[in-house]
């Protein structure tokens, strides 16, 4: 358009900046921040809100919030874009912040800060923000996972039948986060209770990542052969989080038998993945089967298909170091990950 010297409007930003955000192109991003300038469109509520959200989605906060800052002409997209930036980085307090100045609400305002709080840990700040709130949802959603993810078994429970009282119908989602407590507190009858109740009473359908929840917690509770009984009847058979949950449990309880059949299927599954064999081979170590243990290292080290070396990061909480393996879906808290990542989307859906 440059080149063939055609006229910008007010259009013509938002669209390019939106493709800068998704390609992570701060630079870029910097170019057309000088070219809005130029051209007199920072004025534009919509091409302002474009622009902090271009800064935002590149990891450059400080850009946003300066441009923000800086502009006269804010509306609630502008606050709501801002909070949303600060919740995903991690600076629930920052996003706190913003959001008691915010003149005028909506739904994404609450939505956001309520997940903000409840994922960063603030769960008593959420539950405050939660009852001033008027609920749909997503609102309801949020603060779930956030009590899922922070072991509030019990109450979250609580909040989940808050719900169902408030008539307010469950989601995938909402049965999910309720899965993960239970999981992650022991819960195990009222887990089974509502996993059974998922399609009658509530008209949720099971997903995989239902089912792959339940393995998890049947696993971890030594329900071994619950576990297994449920993935029989599974309708299309068990996939990779169901036999990742399942495996990681015989590893917990020392189940080599049962651990060799999620394996196999696992690695039916995912040929390539070596953390299949990792795990196994512990499996078999803490059985003090020394030969098989020789036998899976042996083919590990012949199979070319199988990625023996792959990218991973480590991180250390609470003076616990947790691995976590590219490509790799079976560590012990994939459940509490993939139900933050389900938020993340919720929020990016919300705001798009």
């Amino acid at each position: 358009m440059r080149r063939l010297s055609i006229p910008l409007d007010s259009h013509s930003f938002p669209f390019t900046l939106k493709a800068c955000a998704q390609l992570g192109g701060f630079f870029l991003a910097r170019c057309l921040h000088c070219q809005v300038l130029k051209f007199g469109f920072l004025s534009d509520l919509y091409v302002m809100n474009s622009l902090i959200h271009g800064y935002m989605v590149s990891d450059f906060s400080n850009d946003a919030y300066k441009v923000f800052d800086e502009s006269s002409q804010r509306d609630v997209v502008s606050y709501n874009v801002l909070i949303d930036g600060f919740v995903k980085a991690g600076d629930v307090v920052k996003a706190r912040e913003l959001f008691d100045l915010m003149p005028v609400r909506d739904s994404v305002s609450w939505n956001t800060i309520i997940a903000g709080c409840a994922k960063g840990g603030f769960c008593e700040k959420a539950i405050e923000l939660f009852d001033f709130n008027d609920k749909n949802l997503l609102t309801w959603n949020a603060m779930l996972g956030g009590l899922a993810m922070h072991g509030y078994g019990e109450l979250l429970l609580v909040y989940f039948s808050r719900m169902i009282e408030a008539g307010v119908k469950p989601d995938g989602i909402s049965i999910l986060g309720v899965l993960v407590g239970c999981s992650h507190r022991g819960l195990v009858d009222d887990a089974r209770k509502l996993f059974d109740e998922m399609e009658s009473v509530y008209g949720v359908l099971r997903e995989p990542k239902h089912y792959g929840c339940m393995a998890d917690l049947l696993g971890r509770a030594g329900l071994i052969k619950e576990a297994m009984e449920m993935i029989k009847d599974m309708p299309r058979g068990g996939d990779m989080s169901v036999w990742s949950g399942l495996l990681g449990g015989c590893r917990i309880h020392g189940d080599v038998e049962i651990a060799e059949k999620a394996a196999m299927h696992l690695m039916e599954l995912k040929p390539d993945d070596g953390g299949v064999y990792s795990i196994l081979a512990n499996v078999y170590a803490n059985a003090e089967r020394w030969e098989d243990v020789m036998n899976i290292r042996r083919s590990l080290s012949s199979n070319r298909v199988v990625t023996k070396i792959a990218g991973f990061s480590l991180i250390q909480l609470n003076g616990v170091v947790h691995e976590f393996i590219a490509g790799d879906s079976l560590h012990s808290e994939s459940d509490k990950i993939n139900l933050v990542l389900n938020g993340i989307r919720e929020h990016q859906s919300e705001l798009s």
